[in-house]
C-alpha cells in the first residue's frame, strides 16, 4: 500500500482515468409540470433545465458509483487492484454510518485490506475537496493510486411542489477518476463565508434534530431548502477575486486555460458566472439544462463529458460553489 522511502515523493498528480454513470430515468421539464400539477412551461422557465434523470430501481447511490468507478478504471487500462486509495466525494452519504467509501469497495469487488476507503464532504465542492487531498497524499508517497466517487441522489427531499424552482434543477449521476502521482502540479484555492450557512441544506439526519424526541420537526427538516438570492448575491461579491487569486497562484491566464469546468449549478447560475468571470463561453463544459446539477458528482460528471477534449497537456479550471458558503477551484494539468 505504501511507497518505498526510496522513491522521489516531490511529483505532482496525473489523472489517469475518468468515468460517469447517469441512470435511465429521464424526466423532462413538461413529465414534471404534469406529474405536479404544474402550468405548462413552468419548470424549465424558472430552472433552464430541460431534462434530468432520476434512479428508478435498477439504480441507487452504490450501484451508480461503482458503474461510474469501473469506467474510469476501465479508461486508465487498470482494474481495482491496481487502486489502493477509494475517496467517496458527495454531498449526502449513503447512509450516516458507516462511510460510504466501503459500500462502493464492496461492490466493486476489492478485497479486505487492500486498499483504504474514506469520506470526504464539502457538499458541491467534494470532488473538488477530495482531489486536493488525494493528491497531496499521492505527492506525499503515501498510496500509488487513488480513486475517487461522486455519486448522488438528488432527486430526493426535494420541495416539490413549493418550490419548484428549485426542486427542478436537480439530477442524479456519478462520476469518477483515476489519479496516479505525476509531473503535473495541481494548484487549489478554497474559502468559506459562514455567515451564510443557513441558506441552503438539510437539516435533519445528523444530530441536529432528534426523531425520537420531535419526528415531525425532523421530518420538516428532512426536505431541501435553498435561498437562492443569498447565494446569488454571495457569489456576486466574492466570486471573481476568489477565481482571480487561484489564477494567481497557478500564474495562469485567462486565454492559457483550455477548459472551464464548473459546478453545474443551473443554466442561468452559468450564464452569470460565464459573463462574470470574463471566460470564453466556447471553453466553458455546460452540460446543466440536460442533466441539471448533481451537486458533487457534477464537476467529475463534466468532465467525463468533455473526454474526447481533454488533450495531454489540457489546463482545467475547476470551479464551484456549494452550501456553508464555500468557493472552491482547482487549477489542473491533464
Amino acid at each position: 500500500m505504501f511507497i518505498n522511502e526510496s522513491e522521489e515523493l516531490d511529483r505532482g498528480m496525473k489523472i489517469i482515468g475518468i468515468g460517469s454513470y447517469l441512470p435511465k430515468g429521464a424526466h423532462s421539464a413538461q413529465s414534471l409540470d404534469v406529474q405536479f400539477g404544474l402550468a405548462a412551461g413552468c419548470v424549465e422557465a424558472q430552472t433552464g433545465v430541460a431534462i434530468r434523470y432520476y434512479c428508478g430501481s435498477d439504480d441507487d447511490q452504490i450501484s451508480m458509483g461503482a458503474a461510474a468507478a469501473r469506467a474510469a478504471l476501465d479508461d486508465a487500462g487498470l482494474s481495482v487492484d491496481d487502486v489502493d486509495l477509494v475517496v467517496a466525494a458527495q454531498a449526502v452519504p449513503y447512509q450516516p454510518i458507516p462511510a460510504t467509501a466501503p459500500a462502493y469497495m464492496r461492490a466493486l469487488g476489492m478485497a479486505d485490506g487492500a486498499a483504504f476507503g474514506l469520506d470526504l464532504n464539502s457538499t458541491c465542492l467534494s470532488f473538488v475537496s477530495a482531489l486536493e487531498h488525494a493528491a497531496a497524499l499521492l505527492q506525499a508517497g503515501r498510496y500509488r493510486r487513488a480513486l475517487i466517487v461522486s455519486s448522488e441522489v438528488a432527486s430526493r427531499a426535494l420541495p416539490w411542489p413549493e418550490k419548484p424552482q428549485v426542486a427542478g434543477l436537480f439530477g442524479d449521476g456519478a462520476a469518477a477518476v483515476v489519479l496516479e502521482p505525476g509531473d503535473a502540479p495541481i494548484f487549489t484555492r478554497f474559502e468559506t463565508h459562514p455567515s451564510h450557512y443557513e441558506a441552503c441544506g438539510i437539516g435533519a439526519g445528523g444530530t441536529r434534530f432528534d426523531f425520537h424526541a420531535d419526528p415531525q420537526d425532523f421530518a420538516a427538516h428532512a426536505v431541501f431548502n435553498m435561498d437562492g438570492k443569498v447565494l446569488f448575491r454571495a457569489t456576486a461579491a466574492h466570486f471573481v477575486p476568489f477565481v482571480d487569486a487561484l489564477l494567481a497562484e497557478a500564474g495562469w491566464h485567462r486565454d492559457e486555460i483550455d477548459l472551464v469546468i464548473p459546478h453545474q449549478a443551473s443554466p442561468m447560475a452559468l450564464a452569470h458566472m460565464v459573463r462574470q468571470c470574463a471566460f470564453d463561453p466556447a471553453k466553458v463544459v455546460d452540460i446543466s439544462r440536460d442533466v441539471g446539477n448533481q451537486i458533487a458528482a457534477s464537476i467529475p460528471f463534466a468532465m467525463a463529458h468533455a473526454r474526447d477534449r481533454l488533450a495531454p497537456g489540457a489546463k482545467l479550471l475547476l470551479l464551484g460553489t456549494s452550501a456553508g458558503v464555500s468557493f472552491g477551484g482547482a487549477a489542473v494539468t491533464f
